[in-house]
């Protein structure tokens, strides 16, 4: 924060008044490509994330910098403009939390400077989108002394995602980031909203994420063409049963009605909507009675559905993920986020940490051409003032 702190003063002058902030990235455990399947996901704030210093103003202006992005300098708007601009570039997320602010009736009637630097790797896979919503929205509920509960701001940052930005995302990483606590992941109905927060003790072991250094454009990516491909198959199935959401389903009843779909495509994509939400709910209760090694296996099958019916590994993530599986102190391992390049993540015996990661880099730097990056991590507390 001390190097933050400094770029806050060096762009914006005194940091008298100014306040200090801190937004988690997350990982998702288990149930990946269920949450806009109304499904179940279980993610966790992670100890990485997003910084911010920020001071309000007395006109509107808003001027932001980020440290990760040292050569578009300062960018300004003002607190009162609603529409996207390509000039702005990253603040259009900033932007795009005060208009859905604005939009559930919450004002912003003056501008803030704001200095901020993440330590998420851009492009990974692990929320740095969603960490930066988050991070606006407990600036603006504290600089605007909003009455803003954490829902609200979820559902803001979903809104942003969704209309301002233009990426078809789910609830979750906002919802995680959000809510998340220390050892603790967060089983979420995202049909409901429903949530439970689990204990999730991994005594003599770490989380490490697997980078692939490959990055992933969700706007860009095949993201939405899934997601389509799921309503499609849901719209089929509705056609029989009384459903609103494919993670209602149990496996039985969808495996009794799958000519309904009638494409070979369709089926693999809602198959793993339901069996994924059926190993979340197995996961939960694999935590609750302390059973690791039951827990790995889930996430070892939870991979083997995203690349075999969801189709949305490939080779970098597959190499990350098949590679630590094999190794000797590894429980499981997985692709976590939305896949097509991005993260995986994998859980593994605290002293062999070191071993698991060379031999993992080693076969990844000879199957894919170049090295991927690690991170062991903690899960961490949600969004919140320092």
């Amino acid at each position: 924060m001390e190097q933050l702190l400094a770029t806050f003063i060096d762009k914006f002058g005194s940091h008298t008044h100014a306040k200090q902030y801190f937004s988690p990235g997350r990982i998702n455990l288990i149930g990946e490509h269920t949450d806009y399947n109304g499904g179940h996901v279980f993610p966790a704030a992670i100890t990485i994330g997003t910084f911010a210093v920020a001071k309000a103003r007395q006109d509107k202006t808003i001027r932001v910098y980020s440290m990760n992005f040292p050569d578009l300098d300062i960018l300004e708007f003002t607190c009162d403009e609603d529409q996207k601009r390509p000039d702005l570039k990253w603040a259009n997320y900033v932007l795009g939390m005060l208009v859905s602010l604005r939009k559930m009736g919450f004002e912003t009637p003056h501008g803030f400077d704001l200095a901020i630097e993440g330590n998420i790797p851009n492009g990974s896979g692990l929320s740095s989108s969603a960490s930066l919503e988050m991070l606006v929205g407990v600036i603006a509920r504290d600089l605007y002394h909003l009455s803003l509960a954490s829902l609200d701001m979820v559902k803001a940052g979903k809104d942003t995602e969704n209309n301002f930005i233009g990426v078809n995302s789910g609830i979750m990483d906002q919802f995680a980031i959000a809510f998340g606590e220390p050892d603790s992941g967060i089983f979420l109905d995202t049909n409901t909203l429903d949530y439970e927060m689990v204990p999730v003790v991994l005594t003599g072991y770490r989380i490490v994420i697997m980078n692939t250094n490959k990055r992933r454009e969700l706007a860009d990516s095949k993201y939405n063409e899934r997601r389509r491909e799921c309503e499609t198959a849901l719209s089929r199935l509705q056609e029989v049963l009384p459903i609103q959401a494919l993670g209602e389903l149990t496996t039985e009843t969808f495996e009794q009605h799958t000519d309904l779909i009638g494409d070979e495509t369709l089926f693999k994509r809602a198959r793993h909507a339901v069996t994924e939400n059926e190993r979340t709910i197995a996961a939960k209760a694999a935590l609750t009675s302390g059973n690791l090694e039951e827990f790995g296996q889930l996430l070892n099958a939870s991979h083997a559905s995203l690349k075999a019916d969801y189709e949305v590994t490939g080779i970098e993530l597959d190499t990350l993920a098949e590679t630590a599986q094999a190794q000797d102190g590894v429980i499981g391992a997985r692709m976590t986020g939305a896949g097509f390049g991005g993260c995986g993540i994998a859980i593994v015996e605290t002293d062999k940490v070191a071993q698991v990661t060379q031999a993992i880099h080693d076969t990844y730097l000879a199957v894919v051409g170049y090295e991927p990056a690690f991170y062991a991590c903690n899960i961490g507390s949600g969004a919140r003032v320092l």
